[in-house]
């Protein structure tokens, strides 16, 4: 058997562990060929494909960012996408393709299994942990670290001018990581788009903060919204996959601050350093573990599943299920960080 690979959607700490595991498994027990296709959907809409071999996955494990590139491409938006990729696929006799992604290439997959009869094996990739169906998604512990260490740099600054510093995360419109980089950094406000903020008792949580002689960390997921208003943009344009840019409620929270409290505020925008650099022992294991029980599922000729964790095992779920919705954080979740605002 042949069986393609790609990578779709942002870059994300993994990747390349996945596509280690799959080929490793593939070839040493199955004797499988592989084919990488470049740059996500595109790979197989345009027919852009790279050699995929045991040396090529050797030395990948640590390497941040993924060898066969990435886009935000829906094939379902350009001109004949599908029977391209039927026919690409045909071409390059690929009877079984792995995608590695998140909300949006394997919504990709589970059309084109459902609808079309391709057949794909999905596996979750977002460092937002926004995916149904799987306890934990790779990268997301990566970049969580990434935010938590640069939250502890912040502290150290804040209290040396005794200044607000609001630190704006990713995660679209899930705020695992602001949660859980907010709870592991110590910060004194954190707000996640799951639960409108009040602007009011946001002031209130800094001024107590100076009172007790400490300098305030506001730690605010990009997708997070005030109670009386909108998501604040920079871009309004959308991707093709109809998702606009998020990023802006950073900047916008520090002057709102400033303006009500007098309290100097300044914004650091972590962006896409929480994608970039070498992925964590965890993510590299769980990764790892997905590529193996991908391949699995590319041998038991089980389409249109998704490897997923539960608990410490690795189960495989209808890739429409585990994309019918997004996981948000729990209140009850939320509200235990609670006690450590202001």
């Amino acid at each position: 058997m042949k069986v393609g690979v790609l990578t779709g959607g942002g870059d994300c700490p993994g990747l390349n562990a996945v596509i280690r595991g799959v080929v490793r498994k593939g070839v040493q027990e199955y004797g499988y060929r592989f084919t990488g296709f470049k740059d996500g959907w595109r790979g197989p809409v345009e027919g852009d494909t790279v050699p995929l071999d045991i040396a090529a996955v050797r030395g990948i494990l640590p390497r941040g960012g993924t060898i066969l590139g990435s886009s935000r491409t829906n094939p379902f938006k350009q001109e004949d996408g599908v029977r391209r990729i039927k026919e690409n696929l045909a071409k390059y006799e690929v009877e079984a393709l792995v995608a590695i992604g998140g909300e949006d290439t394997l919504g990709v997959a589970a059309r084109l299994f459902e609808e079309y009869g391709v057949p794909c094996v999905g596996v979750p990739k977002t460092i937002d942990n926004d995916l149904s169906a799987t306890d934990y998604t790779f990268g997301f512990d990566t970049a969580v670290g990434i935010a938590t260490e640069a939250i502890d740099r912040l502290h150290t600054t804040a209290e040396s001018h005794m200044r607000v510093l609001v630190v704006e995360v990713m995660g679209r419109h899930a705020g695992w990581i602001a949660l859980h980089s907010g709870l592991a950094g110590g910060a004194n406000v954190i707000l996640i788009p799951e639960q409108r903020f009040d602007m009011d008792k946001v002031c209130a949580w800094v001024t107590s903060r100076f009172k007790s002689s400490y300098a305030p960390i506001v730690v605010v997921a990009e997708g997070a919204m005030p109670k009386d208003g909108e998501m604040v943009l920079k871009d309004a344009t959308k991707d093709s996959f109809g998702h606009v840019r998020l990023s802006g409620v950073g900047e916008w929270l520090a002057k709102e601050i400033e303006a009500r409290t007098g309290k100097e505020a300044r914004t650091t925008v972590l962006g896409h350093i929480q994608r970039g650099g070498t992925p964590s022992a965890f993510d590299r294991w769980l990764a790892t573990r997905f590529g193996l029980h991908a391949i699995d599922a590319v041998r038991d000729g089980d389409f249109g599943k998704m490897v997923a964790l539960k608990g410490t095992d690795i189960v495989r779920v209808p890739i429409i299920e585990a994309t019918s919705k997004l996981k948000t954080v729990d209140p009850a979740l939320y509200e235990e960080a609670g006690v450590f605002f202001g």
